[in-house]
């Protein structure tokens, strides 16, 4: 944590994003906890969740950019030497470690969110390892599963399928159904990446099948990095279904995904993807349909400091230039709207 300026230099790296495959004992022996100095239990475990869920909370509200400082300074300070001090009990220990693995998987989220996708890798790597030290059950495997879509979104799939496969072999069959249910839906995206549409399908379909067989188990605190996993499932499907060309589907999906999050929290996931649903219903020559889409989009994106959201405003308007020439008046209308937008962020 302190080192980051070296880290902010740190390039995306297709071998280090090999390492959970062969489980890096080496680096998750660092962050073993020191059995001297503070005695920690369950209040503090609740405490660092507490705050891990603000910072996150934030992070979905205002992107990325806002709160980071604030939460290196506290995973630095504050929850660094709550892992380094002694345990009433084992479970204290191994959900403090879970919990500080949470954090620090939110740090590189944040990362991810303004483009510096090495630093986020490493951020990662690390979260991984405070996982496996944990031995929380499937909580190693989320964190590869993280790893898996970094690849896919920087078109990097050397290590994806082999990431989402082992992620979801660790955790099929020892976590409730919605968590399976997330990790079949990220390794049904890889392997439509690799061509295999008919298993692809099949892997998404049986995620979605997964979700309607919930019978109410209570989601581990890790696995709701990016909320309701029956919205993060629709999500990725519709990544799958974009991935094969079924743009009609892809739409459905986006719009499913965006629907199934409370918008005043989950204000940027929402607004990128119905963004993305925007670009399939463009695809599909709804130019009416799409606009909706995306001013439902821009709906959300005020206030909102992200790479990612003011890429997809210049992407949008990218897209409507061949249509603002034609006369277009949503086009026209929409473009107007992402000019005074992208003036003020």
């Amino acid at each position: 944590m302190d080192r980051r300026r070296f880290l902010s230099a740190s390039a995306y790296s297709v071998a280090a994003a090999a390492l959970p495959l062969s489980y890096v004992r080496e680096i998750a022996g660092r962050t073993a906890a020191a059995r001297t100095g503070r005695t920690v239990g369950m209040a503090e475990v609740a405490a660092v969740r507490d705050m891990v869920r603000v910072f996150s909370e934030m992070d979905e509200r205002h992107g990325g950019q806002h709160g980071r400082t604030a939460l290196i300074q506290y995973l630095r300070d504050d929850v660094a030497p709550l892992c380094r001090g002694r345990f009433h009990t084992e479970e204290a220990r191994r959900l403090m470690l879970s919990a500080a693995s949470r954090g620090v998987h939110l740090a590189g989220w944040k990362a991810y969110d303004v483009g510096q996708q090495g630093l986020a890798q490493r951020y990662y790597l690390q979260s991984y390892a405070l996982a496996v030290e944990s031995g929380v059950t499937g909580h190693d495997a989320f964190v590869m599963r993280t790893m898996a879509m970094q690849g896919l979104k920087l078109h990097r799939p050397e290590h994806c399928q082999g990431l989402a496969e082992t992620g979801l072999n660790l955790a099929k069959g020892k976590v409730d159904t919605q968590t399976e249910a997330l990790f079949r839906v990220v390794h049904a995206h890889t392997l439509a990446k690799a061509g295999h549409r008919k298993a692809a399908v099949a892997e998404a379909d049986q995620a979605r099948a997964l979700l309607a067989a919930d019978r109410g188990d209570e989601v581990p605190f890790w696995a709701l990095a990016w909320g309701p996993p029956t919205a993060s499932v629709h999500s990725r499907t519709a990544k799958v279904f974009e991935t094969l060309g079924d743009h009609r589907a892809a739409a459905e999906q986006y719009a499913r995904a965006a629907a199934s999050r409370p918008g005043d929290t989950y204000a940027r996931i929402v607004a990128l993807d119905l963004v993305a649903g925007a670009e399939m219903q463009l695809k599909r020559g709804s130019i009416e349909e799409a606009c909706a889409t995306w001013g439902r989009a821009m709906d959300h994106m005020d206030g909102v400091r992200s790479v990612r959201t003011r890429k997809a405003v210049t992407t949008m308007r990218a897209e409507l230039a061949r249509f603002r020439a034609r006369g277009v008046r949503c086009a026209g209308e929409l473009d107007r709207r992402a000019v005074d937008f992208l003036a003020g962020v």
